[in-house]
């Protein structure tokens, strides 16, 4: 017997050694470790359904695909535009970024932040999820970013606040020193409106303001509490006067070399997600108006048609280069823009 095995001892040993097998697969290293940038606080829906998000993708592709989240761009030098070049060179895998910086390489992605086009959420999921979507993914391909569809999360209607004053028609906006990030159908809408522009990344917002660098800026109620700008202002203006969101977008390359699989748990998921959040941010941003107004911001009612009035030309710049195709498909949901 000292030179044989005998079948049970066998047995036993093929089980054990299959054990072994089993739990090294489960914890073997993930085929693909990927990292996901964003900029808003870890404490906002954004960060919290994406990271919900990876963890269902890891688990269907049981570990293969493993994607770090991080948020505030993992406080990188030169916030959103610095990440979305490290996307776009591979250095990046993933990153939520909204229309008007990716404008900056595709332009026709400026049509999501066009002011006054997209006057509820409403609109803009039917135009995003559907043929107008369709036409920005295959524009951002052709510059080598992958948006994935259905994968724009919400941020909101943007209002305006202000240190200094309420803004109730488009002349309280002359000589205004209004913060903008670095995008430019930003920069142009608030000079066509006749402010003192300050371009300043959302990772420098709170400094710029606190600062007096500038007086104002515009984002929604929700982002407006993430980001405590109570502290450093007083005014709330309601215009609604331009919607934002953000566009999951990853590398053309990286996107190709994911397995089929992959791809759609990745889409799969994302398209759940971002109903989620879209429905998570929406209610917050309708919760936090009360709570900035205990917090001690005055708010006040906007006449917005000034504000168009003044923007007739800066709408025949950005039709031309939007292109005709694009805002075609943005009017037949929006309906006839000045």
């Amino acid at each position: 017997m000292s030179g044989r095995v005998g079948r049970r001892h066998f047995a036993l040993g093929l089980m054990a050694a299959g054990g072994v097998m089993l739990a090294s697969r489960g914890t073997r290293a993930a085929d693909f470790p990927l990292r996901q940038f964003h900029n808003q606080p870890v404490e906002s829906p954004l960060h919290k359904r994406l990271v919900e998000m990876w963890a269902a993708v890891k688990a269907e592709t049981r570990g293969r695909v493993d994607v770090q989240t991080f948020a505030e761009n993992d406080h990188i030098p030169g916030g959103d535009p610095a990440a979305l070049k490290m996307l776009v060179s591979g250095e990046l895998d993933f990153f939520t970024l909204n229309g008007g910086v990716i404008g900056t390489i595709v332009p026709a992605m400026n049509v999501q932040n066009l002011p006054f086009s997209f006057r509820t959420q409403g609109q803009v999921y039917d135009a995003m999820d559907g043929d107008l979507g369709d036409y920005l993914r295959g524009e951002m391909r052709s510059k080598g970013i992958y948006g994935v569809p259905r994968g724009c999360f919400e941020n909101g209607l943007h209002q305006i606040t202000c240190a200094t004053r309420p803004i109730r028609t488009a002349d309280d906006l002359q000589g205004l020193k209004m913060r903008s990030p670095a995008a430019p159908i930003y920069i142009d809408a608030w000079k066509t409106l006749g402010t003192e522009v300050v371009v300043a990344n959302l990772d420098k917002l709170y400094e710029t303001l606190k600062s007096g660098a500038a007086e104002a800026q515009a984002d929604p109620f929700a982002l407006i509490e993430l980001l405590k700008l109570y502290e450093v202002q007083k005014y709330v203006s309601v215009t609604n006067h331009t919607w934002s969101g953000f566009n999951l977008i990853t590398n053309v390359k990286l996107w190709q070399r994911l397995p089929a699989s992959a791809q759609e748990a990745i889409e799969r998921n994302v398209a759940k997600f971002a109903r989620l959040q879209r429905a998570d941010n929406d209610a917050l941003n309708t919760e936090a108006r009360g709570r900035l107004a205990q917090r001690g911001m005055t708010f006040n009612e906007t006449e917005t048609s000034s504000f168009r009035a003044k923007l007739k030309p800066f709408y025949a710049r950005w039709r031309e280069t939007l292109g005709q195709r694009c805002w075609t498909l943005l009017e037949a949901h929006v309906g006839k823009l000045a």
